[in-house]
């Protein structure tokens, strides 16, 4: 996943607010989220200088310089923006470079939302402090809330810090498959094209969109037969899997909106988490040949994980479908999106859903 989309962009020009009625406690979030962005800011440094010093080790040197072809790539091809983001590079000597906290009714899928200066209402509160997101989600177990705290590699400040330097590499992300650093790139350079405030699945649908069409180019000019294979395997697990969370979201929705009375859906949903099990297991037993990489995310899965998954992908069809439409030109497609994220956000849905294959 993306991560944090604009909120410590926004953090970083709201720090310096005063403790008006959201309370100096409002105030002390948005400190921590710009303290953390401006120490990352602090230690990137260019990437040419790190690849021409003699004493970086060989496997991160090659990385940075397949990192940078990547850059290119997004420029030339993709037309993703010409700016300094992930032209430096830091190491933050931990995993993660922030950590959201989502929250959801137990008996229904609508995230909650936490609305910032700038960016409008999102449903996720970032912080780079682990301990702080868990301590949130704690505090809004006890209110009844169900809740997910993820590791984000990567986040966007949707180029409000451009004049910082812009979004650096991390080497949260900086390792891993090929394919995955070069969606990553793409996806959060998306998010400096276009940003509708207060609608999440549209952004990081978009952004989705982008990674996917992008990821596809990339391969295809490498021409090489094997890696588009593994690939083309890992991405047909990452598909069955959507569906599998569709359907069961699906379900879920199904008994959240339908008759009954609180304990009824309960034992409801119960049965539909169960069957999710099942599900995965037939998976695993079959086409996966024992992969367990899921298991983790199914053993936690509550409405909140759901929400989640449905900000990342629920449009994504949609927005490929207009992709083709504008011919597959992505100067063309940039434009159409900044005009629906100009648009109120139901004549933007409206005009999204005729989209649908």
């Amino acid at each position: 996943m993306a991560g944090s989309l604009g909120l410590l962009g926004a953090a970083v020009l709201a720090a310096a607010a005063v403790c008006l009625g959201s309370g100096c406690s409002t105030v002390g979030y948005y400190a921590q989220a710009a303290g953390g962005h401006l120490e990352i800011l602090s230690k990137a440094q260019p990437v040419k200088d790190i690849v021409d010093d003699p004493a970086t080790p060989e496997p991160l040197r090659e990385r940075l310089k397949l990192s940078q072809r990547l850059r290119d790539f997004a420029i030339s091809e993709l037309h993703l923006p010409d700016n300094g983001s992930y032209r430096r590079y830091a190491d933050l000597q931990r995993d993660a470079v922030v950590w959201n906290v989502v929250a959801a009714p137990a008996l229904a899928l609508q995230l909650k939302t936490w609305c910032y200066p700038l960016m409008g209402c999102a449903g996720y509160r970032g912080y780079f402090a682990k301990p702080e997101a868990e301590a949130l989600a704690t505090q809004l177990k006890a209110e009844g809330w169900e809740t997910m705290v993820y590791g984000v590699p990567a986040y966007s400040t949707l180029g409000w810090t451009n004049w910082l330097g812009g979004d650096p590499l991390l080497n949260t992300f900086l390792n891993g498959p090929e394919i995955d650093l070069a969606r990553l790139i793409f996806h959060e350079l998306a998010h400096q094209v276009a940003y509708a405030p207060d609608d999440t699945t549209f952004n990081e649908s978009f952004a989705t969109a982008v990674e996917r069409i992008g990821g596809r180019r990339w391969l295809a000019r490498q021409g090489d037969a094997a890696q588009a294979a593994r690939v083309d395997a890992l991405d047909r697990r990452r598909a069955e899997f959507r569906a599998l969370t569709q359907r069961t979201r699906q379900a879920l929705e199904a008994v959240y909106t339908g008759p009954g009375d609180e304990a009824s859906k309960t034992a409801a949903k119960a049965r539909v988490m169960a069957q999710l099990r099942a599900e995965l297991d037939t998976l695993k037993q079959g086409p996966w040949q024992g992969f367990t990489g899921y298991d983790g995310w199914v053993a936690r899965a509550n409405n909140a994980s759901f929400g989640v998954l449905a900000a990342y992908n629920e449009l994504v069809p949609q927005f490929e479908a207009l992709f083709e439409r504008e011919g597959s030109d992505f100067t063309r497609f940039f434009a159409r999106v900044k005009a629906l994220a100009a648009l109120p956000k139901e004549e933007r849905r409206r005009q999204l859903a005729a989209l649908a294959p």
